[in-house]
């Protein structure tokens, strides 16, 4: 990024913009597109998902303003929407450890696990910094799914930057409240997703807990932007313990399960290999395996522990 001259701007939105800087081809408008969904998050969801008042007139200026500084062309190819802002599935065990880690991190490029051409990064400042914030997508919708305070904000400069633009609508809080959330979420058979966008510094920074009626990615995917990735893993049924109690299809929020008969039917194709289902049938007969073909799970604990082993002595 070019220097600019200096801004009356807030302590965190400085070191936002200053590690900006040290991102190559990180311009100023990535930047201002990164400022700008951070401290107008439910003007940018509700414009988005078409649920705010105003998103007839600003859907058009929105749009022209996510495919000029979103990085619609890039040297190796067009790059959609879904490139720059799009999330990986992650079951809730994976998510627990993601609100765990304890130490800086930094991995990059991790095109296995998330196969999108920009903002596949996981690089963690802070990690133990954890934010709760109102969902934008719930607070857009006229009948949300509640709570509200489900989207958990990870790491730095992330965390300072939602506390100081949305003192009202979020609060710290500790690993622990974080993994109560995630355990809470599920029960209420919602979907764990780690968000990566590419004007928030390239990389992941958020944990958000979707379900179909109110997620704005969830609604992009069935429009067909394929905005989300399976978590490598795909949910199988044992047959033999299967009731047909259906339990699985009502909980399922990617409609992948359909009663058949005496048993459950999972579409592979559909599957994105969550663990809802799994979590809530009452007879045990749902389990994930992975799925060489759904791409890599994002297993924090199994790319750290690779990391170290890869240093020298």
């Amino acid at each position: 990024m070019k220097e600019n001259r200096k801004l009356p701007l807030k302590k965190s939105t400085k070191a936002f913009y200053q590690e900006g800087k040290e991102i190559e081809g990180y311009s100023f408008f990535d930047f201002l597109h990164g400022y700008i969904y951070g401290r107008w998050p439910y003007l940018y969801i509700g414009v988005g998902t078409g649920e705010h008042p105003l998103a007839k007139v600003l859907r058009p200026l929105f749009n022209a303003f996510t495919y000029i500084f979103g990085g619609a062309q890039q040297p190796d190819g067009e790059v959609t929407f879904a490139d720059t802002y799009h999330g990986k599935v992650v079951p809730t065990q994976a998510a627990n450890q993601l609100v765990n880690v304890k130490e800086d991190i930094k991995l990059e490029d991790l095109e296995p696990l998330i196969p999108y051409v920009k903002a596949r990064d996981i690089i963690l400042k802070n990690p133990d910094h954890i934010v709760v914030l109102d969902c934008p997508c719930r607070n857009s919708r006229q009948d949300p799914c509640l709570p509200m305070d489900v989207c958990l904000i990870i790491g730095e400069p992330f965390a300072s930057f939602i506390l100081d633009h949305q003192p009202r609508r979020s609060r710290s809080i500790s690993s622990q409240e974080a993994v109560q959330i995630l355990k809470e979420e599920h029960q209420r058979g919602h979907v764990h997703h780690a968000f990566f966008k590419d004007a928030m510094l390239e990389r992941f920074y958020a944990i958000c807990n979707c379900c179909e009626c109110c997620c704005g990615a969830m609604q992009a995917q069935r429009g067909g932007t394929r905005m989300l990735t399976s978590s490598g893993y795909i949910a199988v049924i044992d047959d033999g313990l299967c009731s047909a109690c259906g339990t699985c299809v009502e909980f399922c929020q990617f409609e992948a399960v359909h009663l058949e008969g005496e048993s459950a039917i999972i579409s592979e194709a559909d599957c994105m290999g969550c663990g809802v289902c799994g979590g809530h049938c009452p007879e045990g007969a749902v389990e994930l395996v992975l799925h060489p073909e759904k791409g890599e799970p994002l297993i924090i604990e199994k790319l750290i522990k690779e990391v170290r082993e890869a240093m020298p002595g």
